[in-house]
């Protein structure tokens, strides 16, 4: 008996290799094979761009401080404040374009509003009532939306690492000219799930860039004890990938590394790793008390380099900026914070009808049935709601 012939296996996809401006370096177009880091580097960043970018931090510093004041008051149940991070944050996420997405951690949801989101409908989600885009489904700050192209993070450490090479790798078979941004913590890097998508990365080359916010605290745990190579780039190394070690307190460090790493991956060159050299400080978030096992001497040296006194001063020296303007920034932002959550918080529960909404194109007969019984239950006995 004759044996079939075995088919040979497909050809792996073709890197992606996509139609992008390239940065102008001294009146000409960077060659595709010149390194990105360095045509973006002689260029810097525009002041204006700069000054976007802090404006945002000075309305997150706002939001976390409300935010922070009314989960103490009982009226929000959880929040993860970005006190200290959020240079790291905001300037990574403004180096992307419109068609990129963020697959975020715990300190990126904010970004949602720096790419174009409705202060109104994020801060809803944290109150999961009537107004919230995700019904009242998530737990308070998991954030998302399709109109900026981001996900909503994992409270589990690291499990979103693999789902943002999955979304890269979809990109690039599609031919599309996109990247995305996938964001970690330090604490993420010793999970499987980072090795996992690190090395899956590597072999796809997927057009994704691993933003890996250290700030040298795993909740309670510091760095040195979760970790053995504390310079997380050796990690990355470790699989393949290029990997730059920056100041994540610096707008301006911050913004052209990932601008590099970001057209870097959109012209095909496959994954990179980013490590943002920052610090928490606040706690890890509302449910946490960082006085119980950390050093008021080591916050207070952090304290000195704090990036929104940095980026003011930096701002003022550069003669786009003035303590007037600061102060008068400071109110604006204070304002719009109160002014969204006064918009949003009277609003009501979500109606009981939504449960049963975004499960099918076309819902079961069984499905259909329960809405109906639900629906007649509520209409005779109407309950008292808070």
């Amino acid at each position: 008996m004759k044996r079939k012939p075995v088919k040979k296996a497909r050809r792996a996809a073709p890197p992606l290799r996509a139609k992008v401006k390239q940065p102008r370096v001294a009146g000409r177009t960077a060659a595709a094979g010149q390194p990105v880091a360095r045509a973006l580097a002689s260029v810097g960043l525009d002041v204006r761009e700069k000054l976007r970018i802090y404006r945002y931090m000075v309305l997150l510093r706002s939001m976390d401080e409300r935010m922070l004041s009314l989960q103490r008051q009982g009226r929000i149940g959880f929040y993860g404040s970005t006190y200290g991070q959020e240079a790291a944050t905001l300037a990574s996420a403004a180096a992307l374009e419109r068609q990129d997405w963020i697959v975020p951690g715990l300190r990126e949801a904010f970004t949602m509003v720096l790419r174009g989101y409705p202060l109104g409908p994020w801060l809803a989600q944290l109150f999961g009532n009537r107004a919230d885009p995700s019904k009242g489904r998530q737990m308070p700050s998991h954030q998302a939306s399709r109109s900026v192209n981001q996900v909503s993070w994992s409270s589990v450490i690291g499990t979103q690492l693999p789902h943002a090479v999955g979304v890269a790798y979809a990109a690039k078979l599609r031919q599309e000219p996109v990247v995305v941004a996938a964001y970690l913590g330090d604490g993420a890097t010793s999970s499987s799930a980072f090795a996992e998508a690190l090395g899956l990365a590597k072999r796809l080359a997927a057009p994704v860039v691993f933003c890996c916010q250290n700030n040298h605290w795993s909740i309670s745990l510091p760095l040195s004890r979760q970790t053995a190579e504390t310079r997380l780039t050796k990690k990355a190394e470790a699989f393949g990938l290029p990997a730059r070690r920056v100041d994540g307190n610096s707008i301006d460090e911050v913004y052209l590394a990932t601008r590099a790493a970001v057209e870097a991956a959109r012209a095909g060159g496959g994954p990179s790793f980013i490590e943002l050299v920052t610090y928490r400080l606040g706690a890890h978030s509302t449910s946490d008390d960082p006085t119980r096992y950390r050093d008021q001497k080591e916050v207070d040296a952090w304290l000195a380099k704090d990036p929104l006194a940095r980026a003011k001063r930096e701002l003022i020296a550069a003669r786009a900026w003035t303590d007037a303007k600061d102060k008068a920034l400071m109110k604006e932002s204070e304002a719009a914070v109160r002014a969204a959550v006064a918009a949003v918080e009277s609003e009501g529960p979500p109606d009981p009808s939504t449960l049963f909404e975004d499960l099918y194109a076309e819902p079961p007969a069984l499905l259909a049935e329960q809405q109906a019984m639900l629906a007649a239950e509520l209409a005779a006995e109407p309950r008292v709601r808070p």
